[in-house]
C-alpha cells in the first residue's frame, strides 16, 4: 500500500512560501493573495508502527509543522500544481527520509518518492476571476526547471517500485562509416545530437580508418555527451587565431604578457605542431615552464591525485615536519547554466573531492561566479534560457547546501556582472587542503586484489 501525506510549515516559518509570493509579485507581475507550498512524500513498504513514529520524527516537526493525510483543505479556485523530480533524478529529500525510516525500524526497505505541491490562490484585488492560462503558465514555468524535474499532477501510483521494460537491441547505424555527405547530414539532423556536423564528419572519418566497421547508438550518444563543453572544455580548447588589444590603461601589460606567453609556448613546444595557442594553454604553460625549468621540486607526483599537490614543512607542536597542501578549482559554466542548484553543488563538491580522495583534509573554500543582470524583467530571458534571477539565486542556494552539509566554510564569495554573461554563466569553486605527508600513501593495485568502491547512490547524472 501507497501511503500520502503532505507537510506544510505553519504560517510564522513559511519562508519558501513567502519567497515564491514575493518573487510573483516582482519577478513575474503577477499578484497572489496567498501562496502554500507542501512537501509531498509517497511511502510504500513501511509497517503501520513505523509510519506512525515516522509522522511527527522523520516526516515533519509538530511544532513548525502541519501533516496532512492523503489530501490537504484548500478551495476549489486555488491554483495547484505539483512538481517532482524527473525519473532517476537524484531525489535527497526522499534518500535521507529512507534512510531514516531504516533507523527506526532496520528489517524494512521502504521506498519513497517526494515531490513540492504550490497552491496559490489569486489576489481579490484584481478585477479577474482566478489566473489566465498564460499567467499559469508562468507560474509553473518559474517553478519548473525541464532539465531536472517535471509537473506530477496525477493520481497517486499503486505501487512505488519501477519497472523498466526490456531494452531493445542497441541500434548499429549501417552504412555510416561510407555514407555520402548529403545522407550523413539526414542522419544527424533526426539525433538532435549536441556536436556540430563537422564533428559529426569527424567521428565518420575515424570509423572509416581507424576502426573499419559502424558505430553504434550508444558510442554516438557517449561521444555527443563527451564531446559536451563540459566534458571536453571547448571552449578553453578553441584555437585562437586573432587575438587583438582595445585601447586602455592596462594594454602595454597585457600585450606583454601575451608576447611573453608566445615566446614561452614556441619554447615549450619546439617541434610540435599539434600544439596551438587556447584559453586551456594560456592557462596551464606557466606551470609548464617552471617544471621544466627544475622550479617545482616541491610539488608532489602522483598518478592517483587530480589536484596541485605540494609539499611544505610546517611546524606542529614545536617539531618540523613536511605537509601536503592540495589546491584545487572546478568551473561549472555550463551545468549551473542548464540546473542552477546541482551544477554550483557540485561545482564545489568536484574541488572537495580530489583532495579528499588524496587523502587531505579540505580546510576552506572561495566561490567566484559571474552573471549578467538579475534585475532584468522575464521577458528580456533569452530564448531557452532560464532567467539570470532564477539562475543567481538557485546557484547560491546550490553552492552554500553542499558546502554547509559538508562542513565547509567560504571565505570568499565574489560574483561579477557583466552583459556578456548572459550568453554563459561563469561558475568558479576553489579549496585548500592539507594532511601530513606520513600520513598519507600512494599504493597501487595489484592484479588479484579486490577492489571494493564504496558510497550512497547517485542520479541518472552520474
Amino acid at each position: 500500500m501507497v501511503r500520502r501525506i503532505f507537510v506544510e510549515k505553519k504560517a510564522p516559518y513559511a519562508v519558501k512560501a513567502k519567497e515564491l509570493r514575493t518573487e510573483m509579485s516582482e519577478y513575474l507581475g503577477i499578484e497572489a493573495e496567498a501562496v502554500r507550498v507542501l512537501i509531498r512524500y509517497d511511502i510504500e513498504n513501511v509497517s503501520e508502527e513505523t509510519y506512525q513514529r515516522a509522522k511527527g520524527t522523520v516526516f515533519s516537526e509538530p511544532p513548525v509543522d502541519d501533516l496532512y493525510e492523503e489530501d490537504f483543505p484548500h478551495r476549489d479556485s486555488d491554483f495547484c500544481f505539483t512538481v517532482e523530480y524527473l525519473p532517476g533524478q537524484f531525489d535527497q529529500r526522499a534518500d535521507s527520509a529512507e534512510q531514516c525510516l531504516q533507523l527506526l525500524n532496520d528489517a524494512e526497505q521502504p521506498i519513497i518518492k517526494s515531490a513540492t505541491t504550490y497552491l496559490i490562490t489569486p489576489s481579490t484585488r484584481s478585477n479577474q476571476k482566478g489566473f489566465s492560462e498564460a499567467q499559469r503558465e508562468t507560474i509553473v514555468a518559474h517553478c519548473v526547471n525541464p532539465v531536472d524535474s517535471r509537473r506530477a499532477d496525477g493520481p497517486k501510483p499503486q505501487t512505488l517500485e519501477d519497472h523498466f521494460d526490456e531494452p531493445a537491441d542497441v541500434i548499429t547505424f549501417d552504412g555510416f562509416k561510407d555514407m555520402p555527405e548529403a545522407r550523413l547530414q539526414e542522419l544527424y539532423g533526426s539525433l538532435g545530437l549536441a556536436m556540430t556536423f563537422a564533428d559529426f564528419l569527424h567521428i565518420q572519418k575515424y570509423f572509416h580508418d581507424e576502426e573499419h566497421r559502424d558505430p553504434t547508438m550508444t558510442e554516438i550518444r557517449v561521444l555527443d555527451t563527451y564531446w559536451s563543453d563540459h566534458c571536453r572544455h571547448t571552449t578553453f580548447a578553441t584555437e585562437l587565431k586573432d587575438v587583438q588589444f582595445d585601447d586602455g590603461y592596462y594594454r602595454p601589460l597585457i600585450e606583454g604578457a601575451f608576447r611573453q606567453y608566445l615566446a614561452d609556448h614556441k619554447a615549450q613546444y619546439a617541434g610540435r605542431d599539434d600544439k596551438f595557442v587556447c584559453l586551456m594553454d594560456i592557462g596551464t604553460l606557466a606551470a609548464k615552464r617552471l617544471k621544466g625549468m627544475g622550479l617545482l621540486d616541491d610539488q608532489e607526483k602522483s598518478d592517483e591525485i587530480n589536484a596541485c599537490s605540494i609539499v611544505v614543512p610546517l611546524k606542529v607542536d614545536g617539531k618540523e615536519e613536511e605537509w601536503l597542501i592540495n589546491f584545487k578549482n572546478e568551473t561549472h559554466n555550463h551545468p549551473t547554466e542548464i540546473e542552477p542548484f546541482g551544477g554550483a553543488a557540485t561545482c564545489l563538491g568536484g574541488c572537495i573531492r580530489d583532495p579528499l580522495s588524496g587523502r587531505t583534509y579540505v580546510y576552506q573554500a572561495m566561490r567566484v561566479t559571474g552573471a549578467a543582470d538579475p534585475t532584468k524583467p522575464l521577458n528580456e530571458t533569452l530564448p531557452g534560457k532560464l532567467p539570470q534571477r532564477k539562475i543567481v539565486t538557485t546557484a547560491a542556494r546550490g553552492y552554500s547546501s553542499y558546502g554547509n552539509q559538508i562542513g565547509l566554510a567560504t571565505g570568499l564569495v565574489n560574483e561579477v556582472y557583466h552583459p556578456n554573461y548572459v550568453a554563459k554563466r561563469m561558475e568558479i569553486g576553489a579549496v585548500i587542503a592539507a594532511a601530513p605527508r606520513r600520513a598519507v600513501k600512494r599504493l597501487t593495485s595489484d592484479p588479484g586484489d579486490v577492489i571494493i568502491l564504496l558510497g550512497g547512490s547517485t542520479g541518472r547524472y552520474g
